[in-house]
Parts: structure tokens; C-alpha cells; sequence
């Protein structure tokens, strides 16, 4: 199959894949084999050995999404991702007789992987009463319950490790889901009795079910998405048992599906994993699927679907053609053909209970993986990476030799508590994530580099040219463990190519390491309120303000919004920056994103209309757009300073500034419903719902609609907003732009005018409706106002990190750019001090 790199070819290839797969599925029921058939040939092949297997029961997670199944939501701690009822089981296979190695009614049970002897048993539990799940290890006959970790974070998904050791995902990392009102939990690793425990990522989203393969490395699921669509990018990914060598399996480019849950095929090169469509289902249910890595990691033919329905979870291969699987509240036996016999099914009272059948695994030795030598020095505090060519790659068309001077080093920063599904305000449609300027390092005229980074990070890279405009942008991220040196071969290069250094020695390679130079003078983490509106202040205002007469219809004034400022919404939805949105799309065309693609800077040239703008303005609204042209500079924004967000929480109903916003939303209607239709539709609601302010009766714009709320209503001068100038007549300081028609009656004295004047009672209605959502603003405050405070939760969660003091009042007055800076500095790595004798 041919793929088609820069539209949505591969998305369409994977998401039909998987179509055909659910559809077969539909109409086709899976065989259910006769009975004890495909189970007694399995005994005698590719099970011989095996009698037993382990398998948890548990309550599926209480939310839709895959990840959602530890801990607690973020605006109400009392409401759990799990429920209550665990068991871990044993099954003997020939004889059908189950024996129960623990029972916690009220805790719950998940994850069990079975010793290299197979006499032992580690998972997950979360002991009944308490809230978070640690690892314990158990004897395989039920006896021996030891606990290996302990704190307030989850530990789950533990694989054992052919040198003894333990890696596993925990939310140790501190930070939240950034499109979710979850936690994040990545990967670590420990000692067999829990100590040494460290992390091994930096991700900012979800690692999972990590598994080492034969050759000895770990193959786990990573879920990302830097400048990208936030639901589409969780792909199969491998690492060294240290975390060295970081680098994608399978599936990276091809969005769509979560691929999770993934294990070696004993005797071949194939694995089994669950492919989860779309952005996953629930506790992974997906069709089971064989993938062969020989192809690379882009092929979607190397992708070969086994079950005939997508309800299947946590499948364990024997061969190609045995696996072992959950199926709601049965486990399974499957072959390559997608036929299943049944192995176990819950009573009706335990799934009236709710509980359901996970992580069936084989009660049997199984040889060690090969022991891969650490290359971590944990006296360290940085690592090494050496890029061969940056000019090579798959989509690098018009990129001359030596075009690229250096990289711009960025940073994505954790999140530290989130309560929606979208990004505002932190963008409009864009980033959900702060991303910080760390700074450049030089590329040689041969393309390549050389250079150090703090370990334990999340970077990216902008490859800039002589002007420091974006030529290419990686929208991934690369972590280096301390003293690691690792490389690559290009930008987006093919991963079945290896670089020939010996037929082209880089120049980078043969001189130390560069060390990156921060930019002076510009903040690493830019605010758009801070650091660019006063930029347009200077140079833009004289034109681009509602009192001037040559505005264009562009209005970049400061003044807020519904949920940002007039300014912002207005450079974003004019398409003045160029980022990756919130798209299914990778590897875009040189030029394509960032500075070099964004208008705005031709704007700042004097080209436009003589505006003269310094070097460092020029500089400070680049870095802003290389960053993602965020609105706020602080997370403390997030759930806050929003009217009409469904992420608004704090509306107050009885508030006595309601019935004028209603009152407003009618008028609206009466006067101007006729003949804003279509496109040209108010952001109003005819219905029922009329009695609601009318900036909160959309929730999402439609961006087919050319009138967004965010433009016609100014909250700082509502005398201002589009809704009213815009009806208003020249002659009484309004642009004139909308006509009265015979079905609205009109106004008096000036023919075709919808107001002709201020003093018009429906102008003066309308008027204090949008005063009502001024003084409600400045009443719950946005980050950039005076009094500002953020939300309790956030206040909480930093306290659970210990970053505020324990005794921080909820709604004390604090520096949350300070705060933040050391939440995120709380990640820096620190080499342990030597010992002294």
C-alpha cells in the first residue's frame, strides 16, 4: 500500500483497517469452537507445559478513556477512576479448578505477571479502604503476600526484568493528563524489593504496559502529542531496561489507534498487542493483532488483525496461531483464524458486581530475555546526542545543503492538574502544552550536531535556517538518560536507514560537545498579555483599534474576551500563526509550521504600512509563535477566567446580573435573529435555553461560522464589542455594517440603520447584558488581572507536591509563574553527591 505522507493517507489506511476489523465483527459473529477442541490442540502444541494460567478480576475503569483507571479526578478528589471488588485467580486448564489467591471486596486486583520460575506472581493492588495501587508480589500458591512499594502515587503494570529488577508505570511523575481530568503515569523501574526506585521517562502523557522482548529491550506503549491531534498518537515504542535508546517500534506516523498491551511471540520476531480503535476503549478492549517490525516502522501491512471484533484485551501469544485473551467477563482462547473457546466465564453475581476478567497470563517458567549492559552514569547529570545529517529525511524536498544553521531547543513542561477535554485557554485550536526555551546549538555545514542535554527531560527541536525562521519541526520528543550518548540520522528520516559514518564522517562528532546557549533578554516560558501585547500596543494600536478609521475589520487591542483577549483570538482565527493545530498530521512539508509560515511576522516588517519594530520585539513574537503562540504562561490559568467554557465551573445562577444577560440574548434574537442565519449566525440559541447569557450558549464555535463570541464581545469596554458597533450608525460613533428589514422594525430617523442611536432602548439592553459579563469577569478573574487566584485543585495538587507549604490557604494569594517554575524544576535530574569517606 502506498502511503501519502502529508495527507491523510496513513489515518485513513489504519482507521479502514480497523473498520473492516469492527464490521467483521458486527456481522460476522467469532466462531465459538466446539467444545475443549481448540483448547486440547493447544495443550498438545504450542501449550505443552502449560496447565495453569493467573488471570485478576476487577471492575473496569470508570471512564471511557483507556488511561482512566487509577486515582482520582482532578476537581473532586472523592470521585475514583476505579471500583471496588478485586481477586486474583488460578485456573488449572485440564481440570477446571479455580482457586482464589486473594479477595479484597472493597480493593481491587490488576496486572499480575508471573516469575521466570514460575513461582512467584507480581501485580497491582489497591488494598480495600485505601486509594492508591502499589506492587506486591505473592507465591504462586496464595502464600508470601509481601508489599514492594509504598506512597501516595500508583504503581501498576510491573513486568519482571531478566536481571532481577521491576519496571513498571506510576504517577510519580506528577502531572496530569494535558487533554483530561486525569493523572499521567509513565515509566520506572526498581529493585525486586522496591528500592532504587527512578523514573525512566519524561513523558507528558501516558506510558504503558511495558514488556521486554527477546533481544532484551522494552517494548511498551507511548502516547504523545507535540503540536499534533491530542487523540490519535499512542503507538508501540521500545527502550533499553535503563531507558536508553528511546525510539519507536510501530506506528508512529499512522494515527488513529491505540496499540497497547503488546508482548513477543515466543520463537519469531512477530508481537501481539491490542489494537484499541480510534483513541481507545475502555481497559483496552481492541482487536488482536500481529504485527512484524522486519518492514519498519511505518508499513501498514506489517499489521495483521487475528480477532474478528474489537472486545478483546490484554492477549498473550503462545504462537502465531494461540493466544490467550480477556473478554469482558470471560477468558479465552483464540487462534489465528479468530476462533475462540471459552476457558472461564464470571458467575452472574459477580457480573451483576460489575467485575470483569484481565491480564490472563500462563502459570509456567519462561526463559530469561537477554541481559542488555546499563549505559546510564547516574553521577551524571546530562546526556549526549549526535544527529548525523539534519538535511536528510523523508520530506526535506527543497532543504539545500547547509541551509540549517542551528537548533532551537524546546522543552514541553508538565502539567499539573487538568479539568477538560480541551486545550482553552491555553490556545485556541492549537497546543495543549507550555513549551519552554532552553535555547540553540550550531549545526555544521555537513548537517550534523552534537550536543548535550539535561537528563530526564522532554526536548524537542526546530531546525532554523540563517534569518532563525523554522525550516522543520519534530513534533515528538527525545528524552536522554544521564550519561547516555545516543544519535540519529537525520529529520523524520527512514528508520530502516543507518547512517554510513565511516563513508561520511561528521564534522560535529570530532570536536566536544556543544552545550546549549540560552537567548538573552526573552523569557523562557513567553505569557501573550506579558511579553506580545505590548508589542501590538506600540506598533499596532494606531491602526488596529475600534476608534480608528482604517482598521480593516482587525482589531488587536487587549482587551478581553469571553475566554481571551480581542487580540489573541483575532491573530489565531485570521490564521496570522502557523502551528500544527490540533491535527492528525505529522511530518509537514520545510516551511510548513512555525515562524517561517506565520504572517504575522511579515506584518512586523516595514513593508507593512512603515511598522518598525526593534530586533528584540521581533525575536520575542518569534519565539512566541516557535512555542505555540500560547495565551497564558501558567497552567494556574487552566478552569479559570472562562464565561461560557464548559470548563467554567464557578457560574453562580442566583447572581442578579443573569436576567439582564438574559434579557440581552432575547433582544438579540428579536432584532437581529432575522437575518443572522447560516454563517453569519449570532453565537445565540432560539430555544429554551434563550434565558442563559448569550456568550455561554456556545460551547465550541463552529468554525463554519465566520461571527465567533470571542470577537463580539469586548468584557473590558463593552461599549466596544462587535455587537453593538457594528448595528450602531456612523453618525453615532458605530461602523454601520448591519441593516434593519422589514420582518425588525427600524430605527427611526436613519433608513437601513439597526440602531441609530445609543439611547435606544434595545441598544441599552443589549449593552447591559455584556456589562453583566464584565462585571461577572471581573469578578472570577483571568491570569492576567489584578487579584488573580488560582483554583483550589491547583492549590491542592501543589501542595501534594510539596512545592506550596502544606499550610497554604485554597485561595491565598500566590506567584503562580514562581510556583510553577519550581514544580517544574522539582524534575530537574540531580546526580547523587559522592560519597565521602
Amino acid at each position: 500500500m502506498h502511503l501519502h505522507l502529508h495527507d491523510d493517507g496513513p489515518r485513513f489506511a489504519t482507521r479502514a483497517l480497523l473498520a473492516g476489523i469492527v464490521l467483521l465483527g458486527q456481522l460476522t459473529t467469532a466462531a465459538t469452537v466446539p467444545p475443549a477442541s481448540l483448547l486440547a490442540r493447544s495443550l498438545a502444541g504450542p501449550m505443552h507445559g502449560v496447565d495453569e494460567i493467573v488471570f485478576a478480576l476487577r471492575q473496569p475503569g470508570k471512564d471511557p478513556h483507556w488511561y482512566a483507571n487509577f486515582s482520582y479526578y482532578a476537581a473532586d478528589p472523592h470521585r475514583k477512576a476505579y471500583g471496588e471488588g478485586g481477586r486474583l485467580c488460578r485456573l488449572n486448564l485440564r481440570t477446571g479448578q479455580l482457586q482464589t489467591l486473594l479477595d479484597d471486596p472493597r480493593g481491587g486486583v490488576r496486572d499480575p505477571q508471573v516469575s521466570y520460575d514460575g513461582r512467584r506472581i507480581l501485580f497491582a493492588y489497591r488494598r480495600g479502604g485505601t486509594p492508591n495501587y502499589l506492587l506486591y508480589e505473592i507465591q504462586a500458591d496464595g502464600s508470601g503476600l509481601r508489599q514492594l512499594t509504598e506512597g501516595d502515587y500508583d504503581d501498576f503494570e510491573p513486568t519482571y526484568l531478566p536481571d532481577g529488577s521491576i519496571v513498571f508505570v506510576s504517577s510519580r511523575c506528577k502531572r496530569w493528563v494535558n487533554c483530561w481530568l486525569t493523572q499521567v503515569a509513565v515509566l520506572h523501574r526498581c529493585d525486586a524489593d522496591g528500592s532504587h526506585l527512578r523514573p525512566l521517562s519524561s513523558n507528558n502523557e501516558q506510558d504503558n504496559t511495558p514488556w521486554p522482548l527477546a533481544d532484551g529491550r522494552l517494548l511498551y506503549t507511548r502516547w504523545e502529542y507535540v503540536d499534533r491531534s491530542q487523540v490519535d498518537y499512542h503507538h508501540l515504542w521500545t527502550m533499553n531496561p535503563d531507558g536508553t535508546s528511546q525510539m519507536v517500534y510501530y506506528g508512529n506516523f499512522h494515527p488513529g489507534t491505540v496499540m497497547i498491551d503488546a508482548k513477543p511471540v515466543p520463537g519469531t520476531d512477530l508481537v501481539v498487542a491490542s489494537f484499541s480503535p480510534g483513541h481507545g476503549r475502555t481497559e483496552h478492549d481492541g482487536v488482536i493483532t500481529l504485527v512484524n517490525p522486519k518492514a519498519g516502522p511505518d508499513t501498514v501491512a506489517a499489521a495483521h488483525p487475528v480477532s474478528r471484533s474489537a472486545d478483546f484485551r490484554d492477549p498473550w501469544a503462545f504462537s502465531p496461531d494461540c493466544f490467550l485473551a480477556a473478554r469482558g467477563p470471560t477468558v479465552v482462547l483464540v487462534d489465528g483464524q479468530g476462533n475462540t473457546q471459552p476457558l472461564f466465564a464470571l458467575s452472574a453475581a459477580d457480573r451483576a458486581a460489575g467485575l470483569q476478567c484481565h491480564e490472563p497470563r500462563p502459570l509456567a517458567a519462561r526463559p530469561r530475555e537477554r541481559l542488555i549492559p546499563p549505559r546510564v552514569d547516574l553521577a551524571q547529570g546530562t546526556g549526549r546526542l549526535l544527529l548525523a545529517d539534519v538535511h536528510v529525511g523523508r520530506n526535506m524536498a527543497g532543504v539545500q545543503p547547509g541551509a540549517i544553521k542551528k537548533l532551537l531547543i524546546l522543552e514541553t513542561l508538565p502539567m499539573p492538574v487538568h479539568y477538560t477535554g480541551g486545550m482553552e485557554p491555553m490556545t485556541y485550536g492549537g497546543t495543549f502544552t507550555l513549551e519552554r526555551i532552553v535555547g540553540t546549538v550550531p549545526v555544521e555545514p555537513d548537517g550534523s550536531a552534537y550536543f548535550e542535554l539535561p537528563a530526564l527531560r522532554s526536548f524537542f527541536f526546530v531546525a532554523l535556517d540563517e534569518h532563525d525562521l523554522s525550516v522543520k519541526r519534530m513534533q515528538s520528543f527525545v528524552t536522554v538518560q544521564p550519561g547516555e550518548t545516543t544519535s540519529c540520522v537525520g529529520c523524520h528520516e527512514q528508520r530502516t536507514r543507518a547512517p554510513d559514518y565511516a563513508a561520511k564522517p561528521t564534522r560535529a562528532f570530532r570536536r566536544p560537545p556543544s552545550r546549549i546557549a540560552p537567548i538573552a533578554d526573552v523569557p523562557d516560558v513567553l505569557d501573550f498579555p506579558r511579553d506580545i501585547q505590548p508589542i501590538l500596543n506600540r506598533h499596532c494600536l494606531q491602526c488596529h483599534d475600534y476608534d480608528q478609521t482604517n482598521h480593516g475589520g482587525v482589531f488587536l487591542c487587549g482587551d478581553e474576551g469571553p475566554m481571551f483577549s480581542i487580540s489573541y483570538f483575532t491573530l489565531i482565527a485570521r490564521n496570522q500563526v502557523a502551528d500544527g493545530r490540533n491535527r492528525p498530521q505529522s511530518n509537514y512539508p520545510p516551511r510548513a509550521l512555525g515562524s517561517a509560515a506565520s504572517p504575522l511576522l511579515d506584518k512586523l516588517e516595514p513593508s507593512h504600512h512603515q511598522v518598525r519594530v526593534s530586533a528584540h520585539e521581533k525575536r520575542l513574537v518569534r519565539l512566541w509563535i516557535e512555542t505555540g503562540a500560547t495565551f497564558p504562561g501558567t497552567y494556574a490559568a487552566l478552569g479559570t477566567g472562562m464565561i461560557g467554557s464548559y470548563s467554567e465551573n464557578q457560574l453562580d445562577r442566583s447572581d442578579t446580573q443573569w436576567p439582564a444577560a438574559a434579557a440581552a440574548t432575547a433582544t438579540l434574537l428579536r432584532r437581529c435573529g432575522g437575518c443572522h442565519t447560516g454563517r453569519l449566525a449570532l453565537p445565540l440559541s432560539a430555544s429554551a435555553e434563550q434565558v442563559r447569557p448569550p456568550w455561554e450558549l456556545m460551547e465550541k464555535d463552529d468554525p463554519r461560522r465566520r461571527l465567533a463570541r470571542h470577537l463580539l464581545y469586548n468584557l473590558t469596554r463593552p461599549e466596544k464589542s462587535l455587537l453593538l458597533l457594528a448595528p450602531l450608525g456612523r453618525a453615532s460613533g458605530g461602523f454601520g455594517l448591519c441593516r434593519s428589514v422589514p420582518a425588525g422594525p427600524a430605527a427611526p430617523g436613519a433608513p437601513g440603520a439597526v440602531f441609530a442611536h445609543r439611547d435606544d432602548p434595545d441598544y441599552q439592553t443589549i449593552l447591559a447584558g455584556i456589562q453583566a459579563g464584565q462585571a461577572y469577569l471581573t469578578h472570577i478573574k483571568r491570569f492576567d488581572m489584578p487579584g488573580f487566584r488560582p483554583r483550589a485543585d491547583w492549590v491542592r495538587e501543589m501542595k501534594r507536591y510539596e512545592i506550596l507549604p502544606a499550610d497554604t490557604p485554597p485561595n491565598s494569594p500566590v506567584d503562580v509563574y514562581g510556583v510553577e517554575r519550581a514544580y517544574w524544576a522539582s524534575f530537574w535530574y540531580q546526580p547523587p553527591e559522592p560519597l565521602t569517606w
